[in-house]
């Protein structure tokens, strides 16, 4: 059996799933009131709000990852990223966007899992955020999304060089 050296941590969010979605899985689905308390408790590695909803990675969940000695994975926003980058955390910072805003907008409504109004926020989110991602040392990379499987490839290859780096470093 093959073991994965990567995981993804479930971000905790206030938000309602979405059809499909799964508790644990997907994110993990909590109250405002549990989510603040967590907060208010420094259980969070970063958080953000994003259209009414708040999100955040907890500590426990990236602690779960290493456990595992597998390396975590974040899928985190703009506030996110700077919020980490305040942190005695040295990952490796990596953005994933759509070729552009148009190509985006038809994703998410093929997608049709948005309402009007969290669509268009979050494409307003998605402008800044790739205005942002333009300024200089914020990422290490950033990978154009035109091609799902060309993207993948991209980040795996990326993913498995920092792997093996972390791996021989560790035997030295």
């Amino acid at each position: 059996m093959r073991t994965s050296l990567a995981s993804a941590s479930p971000v905790n969010t206030t938000r309602q799933p979405r059809p499909g979605e799964m508790n644990g899985k997907d994110y993990h689905f909590v109250t405002r009131e549990e989510m603040q308390k967590q907060i208010d408790a420094g259980g969070f590695i970063e958080n953000a709000e994003f259209s009414g909803n708040m999100y955040g990675t907890s500590k426990a969940a990236i602690q779960a990852v290493q456990a595992q000695n597998q390396i975590c994975i974040l899928d985190i926003d703009m506030q996110g990223v700077k919020n980490i980058k305040k942190t005695d955390l040295n990952p490796i910072y990596i953005s994933v966007q759509a070729p552009s805003i148009e190509v985006l907008e038809k994703r998410l409504r093929d997608r049709q899992t948005e309402t009007e109004d969290s669509l268009q926020k979050r494409l307003n989110a998605a402008r800044i955020d790739m205005e942002l991602s333009k300024e200089p040392g914020l990422f290490d990379l950033i990978i154009i999304n035109n091609d799902l499987e060309e993207a993948y490839t991209e980040l795996k290859n990326i993913l498995t060089e920092e792997i093996q780096k972390v791996q021989g470093s560790k035997k030295s």
